[in-house]
C-alpha cells in the first residue's frame, strides 16, 4: 500500500456548495478504487493525504495536479504503508467558511485541527508531515 501528502493553492474562491460537490465525485472514485484519506480546506489552501494501490494514488495525483482547480501542487511526503492511517474515511472533510461562520465557529474549528495534529499517533512519515503542516497552516503568528 502507498500514501502521499501534498498542498495546493484554490485558483478561486471555492464555495460550500462546489466543495461538496466535488467531495462526492471523489468519495465514490476513491470508493471504487479502495482509496482512503483527508482533505483539508483552508484559506484557499488545499493540503490531502491520499492512500491506497499506488498505482491507483499516483494516477489520482496526476489528475489533481492537472485540475484547473488548484495551482501550486506540490508534493511533500510519499510512502509505502502497511497500514492506513484514515481506514474508515472515504474522504474526509468539515465544511467551515471563514465568510459564512461565526467567529467562536471558525476558531473552535482551528483549534480542533490543532488538538487532532497532536493527538492523532501517525503510522507513517507521511501522516506525520501531513498532521504538522496542517498545524503549521491554521497556528497563525502573532503579531
Amino acid at each position: 500500500m502507498y500514501t502521499l501528502t501534498y498542498e495546493s493553492v484554490a485558483t478561486d474562491k471555492i464555495n460550500s456548495a462546489a466543495m461538496e460537490e466535488l467531495l462526492e465525485k471523489a468519495r465514490a472514485n476513491n470508493q471504487r478504487d479502495a482509496i482512503t484519506g483527508c482533505l483539508i480546506y483552508y484559506k484557499g489552501r488545499f493540503v490531502q493525504l491520499l492512500e491506497g494501490n499506488k498505482v491507483r494514488i499516483e494516477e489520482l495525483y496526476r489528475k489533481i495536479k492537472m485540475d484547473p482547480r488548484h495551482k501550486n501542487v506540490t508534493l511533500f511526503s510519499d510512502d509505502e504503508i502497511s497500514k492506513r492511517t484514515f481506514p474508515n474515511w472515504g474522504m474526509a472533510y468539515y465544511p467551515i467558511d471563514e465568510n459564512n461562520t461565526n467567529k467562536y465557529e471558525y476558531e473552535q474549528f482551528k483549534r480542533n485541527l490543532i488538538l487532532m495534529a497532536d493527538l492523532i499517533e501517525p503510522t507513517n512519515v507521511t501522516s506525520k508531515h501531513f498532521w504538522k503542516k496542517i498545524k503549521s497552516m491554521v497556528v497563525e503568528p502573532p503579531m
